[in-house]
C-alpha cells in the first residue's frame, strides 16, 4: 500500500474506499490486484459509545475557481463580493431543495446577480455531514446548474460558515443586434 506524507499509511476508511472505487478495475497482464486488510475489530467499553464518524477537520463544501483570475477567486472565498441574494434550504427534503436551488441559480442568472448565498446547514454533528450539505455540491456539477456557476467557494464564518456557500454566477450574454438602434 502507499505510504502518505510522513510515511504513515492512509487511513483504513481509505483503503476501503478507494478498493470500493476499483473493484471492477483489472489488472494488467502479469500483475496483481492489492489485498485489502480485514476491518478490525470493533472497540469495547467507553471507546464503542464514541460517535461512528468524527471529521478530522470542518469539511470544505466544495471550492471550484475555474474560469476566474485569482484575484477574484480570493475575493469570493474571504466573502468580498457583495451578496446579492440569499437561499437558506433549511427544513426542506432533498427533492425540494433540490428543485428549490435549480430555480433560485436561474432566477438570480435571468436578473443579472453576481454572488449569491446558499445555505445548506452543517447537518447534526455525529452523523457526518449533513444531507443536504453533502448533496448541494453534486448538484452544483449538474450541467443545467453549472453552465449558469463561474465559481464556488465555502462561505465565511460571518455568512453561515461550513454550512453555507458562495456562488460567483456568470454573466448573461447579451444578444446582438444587426441595429445599434433596435
Amino acid at each position: 500500500m502507499a505510504k502518505t506524507a510522513g510515511n504513515r499509511a492512509p487511513p483504513l476508511g481509505d483503503r476501503r474506499l478507494w478498493a470500493e472505487a476499483v473493484r471492477d478495475v483489472i489488472p494488467l497482464p502479469g500483475r496483481t490486484a492489492p489485498i485489502l486488510p480485514a476491518a478490525p475489530s470493533p472497540p469495547s467499553g467507553a471507546a464503542a459509545a464514541a460517535p461512528a464518524w468524527v471529521p478530522e477537520r470542518e469539511t470544505v463544501l466544495v471550492e471550484r475557481f475555474a474560469g476566474i483570475d485569482r484575484a477574484n477567486a480570493e475575493r469570493l472565498k474571504r466573502g468580498q463580493h457583495p451578496i446579492e441574494s440569499r437561499l437558506d434550504l433549511h427544513g426542506l427534503t432533498q427533492s425540494e431543495a433540490h428543485q428549490v436551488l435549480i430555480e433560485f441559480v436561474e432566477a438570480s442568472y435571468r436578473m443579472g446577480r453576481r454572488c449569491v448565498l446558499v445555505i445548506t446547514g452543517r447537518g447534526l454533528g455525529a452523523e457526518g455531514p449533513g444531507v443536504l450539505k453533502s448533496a448541494v455540491p453534486r448538484w452544483l456539477g449538474e450541467t443545467g446548474l453549472r453552465r449558469r456557476i463561474l465559481a464556488v467557494a465555502a462561505a465565511q464564518p460571518r455568512h453561515g460558515g461550513a454550512g453555507a456557500v458562495y456562488l460567483l454566477l456568470r454573466r448573461q450574454r447579451r444578444r446582438q443586434t444587426l441595429c445599434d438602434t433596435c
